[in-house]
């Protein structure tokens, strides 16, 4: 038995669940509840997809008689601005989301994109696991909205870097004044307006050609997206400066999410422990270092490290970002979320 279902036999305490654990047979079958998940993302982003992949593998090998398992990956069933409204709505059950694209909806979020604390917080993923100071302070926070995250896949992703043209390279803070620069998080928005740039919002989707006209001189982007997208034929350089980042959350309705059986409820929380110790670090230590950067490194796009002083620089311009951020969700609970994802608070 693996150790993923026993974790759910456990939880379930139910009957079926004790014989099982006893290595009998259930004495009587439960009635399938279905459950709809939804992700935006599509395959093609190895890296994000391959925990979403492997929590619905998993979450549909614990399904048993408890329940099924829909999930429709790619933007299939919802795009990613309405999954949110639809877990609200109740027209899905529980859905994948890339914390950047929601911050602004959902503020507590925020704290996996902060310029200035994501370095710290990539570094150890320990910080907003699952059952984790943070993780919990996050929940908390959610439930005043009547939302509930099962797991962030046990980190954070590796963070966003500003990727340029050849003809346009940003090799340091100075280097971004002047440059049309695509970013998606609210959080980078104001650091590269400070350093001089022009932030411009522009899916994914039309980013290849948007760099290919000159629409944008550079973009700040996670390597899945660059990747993803084969952005790596458009740009020369990628200036690793961890500007921003983000996480992909599995969140459900609290309401909903209270109302399930209890069966199903330790299906998800057990394929939820799966994804958070795999999750996460699949992705940053497997996936990114062994398949996608080769695939940078072999297109020739050239890597600077950021020195001292522009560290130093994107420190002092994250503090206003920062504190704008505290305002936003409380003064208190800002600087203990901070704390903790620094690790100056346990």
């Amino acid at each position: 038995m693996t150790l993923t279902r026993r974790k759910f036999l456990q939880r379930s305490g139910s009957a079926a669940g004790t014989a099982l654990m006893a290595g009998g047979i259930p004495t009587m079958a439960l009635a399938k509840n279905k459950l709809t998940g939804v992700f935006y993302i599509p395959q093609s982003y190895k890296a994000l997809s391959a925990g979403a992949n492997g929590y619905i593998e998993q979450l549909s090998a614990l399904s048993g008689d408890a329940f099924a398992v829909d999930y429709y990956d790619s933007g299939t069933l919802l795009k990613a601005d309405e999954q949110l409204s639809a877990l609200r709505a109740g027209s899905i059950d529980f859905m994948f989301h890339t914390s950047s694209y929601i911050t602004r909806s959902v503020k507590i979020l925020g704290i996996t994109g902060l310029p200035g604390i994501v370095d710290a917080l990539y570094a150890n993923p320990g910080r907003i696991a699952r059952g984790s100071a943070l993780f919990d302070l996050v929940n908390e926070e959610l439930a005043k909205e009547n939302l509930y995250m099962l797991s962030m896949m046990g980190n954070i992703l590796e963070p966003e870097f500003i990727w340029s043209t050849a003809d346009k390279p940003v090799r340091s803070v100075a280097d971004i004044a002047g440059k049309k620069v695509r970013v998606v998080s609210f959080e980078a928005t104001q650091v590269i307006e400070n350093f001089g740039g022009a932030a411009v919002r522009i899916p994914s989707s039309e980013l290849y050609l948007a760099l290919q006209r000159g629409t944008v001189d550079a973009a700040v982007a996670n390597i899945s997206t660059i990747v993803g997208r084969s952005l790596q034929e458009q740009v020369g350089h990628v200036y690793q400066l961890p500007l921003t980042a983000y996480g992909i959350g599995l969140f459900v309705d609290l309401r909903r999410w209270e109302k399930m059986p209890q069966d199903v409820r330790a299906g998800m929380e057990a394929a939820a422990d799966w994804l958070d110790e795999n999750g996460a670090a699949q992705a940053n230590y497997g996936i990114y270092k062994n398949d996608l950067w080769p695939m940078v490194d072999a297109a020739g796009v050239e890597k600077t490290q950021p020195n001292a002083a522009d560290l130093e620089a994107l420190s002092n311009e994250s503090q206003a970002v920062i504190a704008d951020w505290k305002k936003d969700v409380g003064e208190d609970i800002g600087t203990r979320a901070v704390n903790l994802a620094m690790g100056l608070e346990t």
